[in-house]
């Protein structure tokens, strides 16, 4: 009788494997969201990415391998150890089969762990430390939207052929603040110009007036924000309040959005030198994207939006031309399709994971130069990806022999 059942039970469990992959494909598709709603870098994802996300589901068809496609959102708190804790939960409890957003790059590289150790997909819309594809990339992550060396190589070396050759930054004290102010003083000096000094502030500061004070008294001609959403906000807020502009020094934007400036308006934001990956009214293409999100959330879209719609459609058109959720043949598939959306004309997924596309230049119109809302850009130039994101042999990714 023994053997009989050992027969039994090894015949169940022949089956029962045999039947694993088939039940794992029949399952939902499911895509987790990880995202900033109520600090700083809400208004740059946030519920913009959740509904960017909504609609290249939508625009997709709503379901894959028969099923309705599912998404489930969370908030990390801007916290690594929160990020691992939902990441962990979401790929090995929850059967979410691809992550995306991640608000910044210490969750970002939190989550990047986790996505190695399940052998799941990550892709990075909002934070944006070059490490991501650097020292610390991972064959299972890619990096969609803009990088600290991007935005730096765009920004920097405009500011400084047009003279802005001395430099001081006020930093936000962690990983992304960090790597701007290390990939923009790399600029700066490769330029001929120099590096004075910084001030480091913590993630979401109400009060920027002694780091404000000592770059003031440090005489550089450029103060480089090596921060992002509110921060920035409030350090050109309390900058015009102090009158740094109005006495000879410029502030740089080294990581603005759309969002950004809407919120200063173009009275304090005029003249701003900035880059990004996606501007609503570039072109017949993002414009009728924009519409389409603005019509959904009464904002046009930031970069991170338009680029989290962009990833998120990719993965799916992967997904199904592959036949298959698993992992490396969609990764496969999506590094050898170009990407062609409402985000980018010239995308291509690199071995590193890093997602190359142009970036753009852009003057922040003056008051009387907008003709509305929303209408805030002048277009001095579009960078090349392969000018604008660092050279693959550069980046110290180990993937790359």
């Amino acid at each position: 009788m023994k053997s009989i059942v050992t027969r039994l039970s090894a015949a169940g469990l022949l089956a029962a494997a045999l039947a694993g992959p088939v039940l794992a494909q029949q399952a939902p598709l499911k895509i987790g969201v990880l995202t900033d709603f109520q600090s700083v870098y809400s208004d740059i994802g946030g519920a913009g990415n959740v509904e960017a996300t909504k609609m290249a589901i939508e625009d997709f068809g709503g379901s894959m391998f028969g099923k309705p496609i599912e998404m489930v959102t969370a908030d990390p708190l801007n916290k690594a150890d929160v990020a691992a804790t939902i990441t962990r939960k979401w790929y090995e409890a929850e059967g979410v089969d691809m992550i995306i957003d991640m608000p910044t790059s210490a969750t970002a590289l939190a989550g990047m762990e986790m996505s190695k150790q399940f052998e799941k997909i990550m892709i990075v819309t909002d934070a944006a430390s070059s490490d991501i594809t650097g020292k610390s990339c991972s064959p299972y992550t890619l990096h969609w939207t803009y990088d600290t060396y991007a935005n730096a190589h765009t920004v920097g070396s405009a500011i400084v052929k047009n003279g802005g050759d001395t430099w001081f930054f006020i930093t936000a004290d962690y990983l992304f603040g960090h790597s701007i102010e290390r990939d923009t003083g790399d600029v700066v000096r490769a330029a001929g110009g120099k590096v004075i000094g910084s001030a480091r502030h913590p993630l979401n500061t109400p009060d920027f007036s002694s780091f404000l004070l000592q770059a003031q008294a440090s005489k550089a001609k450029i103060i480089g924000m090596a921060n992002g959403g509110a921060d920035t906000i409030n350090t050109i807020k309390q900058a015009a309040e102090f009158g740094i502009v109005a006495g000879g020094q410029n502030l740089a934007g080294i990581v603005m959005f759309i969002s950004d400036i809407h919120s200063l308006g173009l009275k304090l934001a005029q003249g701003l030198i900035v880059t990004e990956a996606y501007y609503w009214d570039l072109n017949d293409r993002t414009r009728a994207f924009g519409k389409r999100f603005f019509e959904r959330m009464k904002r046009m879209p930031t970069m991170n939006q338009a680029a989290t719609y962009s990833a998120t459609l990719h993965y799916l058109n992967a997904v199904k031309a592959a036949g298959t959720r698993d992992t490396k043949p969609v990764l496969a598939k999506m590094r050898e399709t170009p990407v062609r959306d409402a985000f980018t004309d010239n995308g291509v997924v690199r071995e590193d994971g890093r997602m190359v596309h142009s970036m753009f230049l852009f003057e922040v119109k003056k008051p009387e130069e907008s003709k509305g809302p929303w209408d805030y850009y002048k277009v001095l130039a579009e960078v090349p990806g392969d000018q604008a994101f660092r050279p693959l042999k550069d980046g110290g990714c180990p993937l790359i022999k």
